[in-house]
């Protein structure tokens, strides 16, 4: 699968949108991946995860494990897991750090897969690589349904992106002109415990 056939299930489901957006980063950009229009249909979501599994085994071979951070790479992992035929466990924050929780564990060495749903500048991912090593666990590659850094996030380990975008994302303070004339949606997660 490629970047447009991504894309595709994204459109298709309508989670492709544009506008003026604040992206769990805390950037703004005039695009937003509404993964979860996507998510709530079984069919994409495993076609979707079929072929990031694919992309794992091409790139590491196999894993033992799936770890993902919750709230939004929950069902990608999962779904993932399934294709790859492991277990799938995720890390939630505790405490402002991410942390296994519900007696979940990964068993020292285990060589495990982070799957995430979509990436934007790593933070979440690289704490979720921090998480899962504290916890014994070798990180072997970190996996995403898209890259929206166009390449450039560190998420803490070998990045395999199902689709790869460059979209632009700007800090509050530094929005182009024709971005802070429309207003704001903050559509995200991340910021509703605060």
């Amino acid at each position: 699968m490629n970047t447009e056939q991504v894309l595709d299930e994204f459109r298709a489901a309508g989670a492709l949108r544009e506008g003026h957006f604040v992206l769990s980063s805390g950037l703004h950009s005039g695009v937003f991946l509404q993964k979860n229009l996507v998510f709530q249909h079984p069919d994409r979501t495993e076609r979707l995860c079929r072929a990031l599994a694919e992309k794992i085994r091409a790139a590491v071979g196999g894993v033992d494990i799936c770890v993902s951070p919750a709230v939004g790479g929950i069902i990608p992992g999962y779904e993932t897991a399934r294709q790859l035929g492991v277990p799938s466990v995720y890390v939630e924050r505790e405490g402002g750090e991410f942390r296994l929780r519900r007696a979940f564990e990964i068993p020292e060495g285990a060589r495990v897969a982070m799957v995430e749903d979509i990436v934007t500048t790593g933070l979440s991912s690289r704490e979720c690589v921090e998480a899962i090593r504290k916890a014994g666990g070798n990180v072997v590659v970190a996996a995403c349904i898209v890259d929206r850094s166009g390449g450039r996030a560190d998420p803490g380990a070998p990045l395999v992106a199902l689709a790869q975008l460059d979209v632009p994302a700007y800090p509050a303070d530094q929005l182009p002109p024709e971005l802070a004339a429309i207003p704001v949606e903050d559509p995200g997660s991340r910021r509703l415990s605060k």
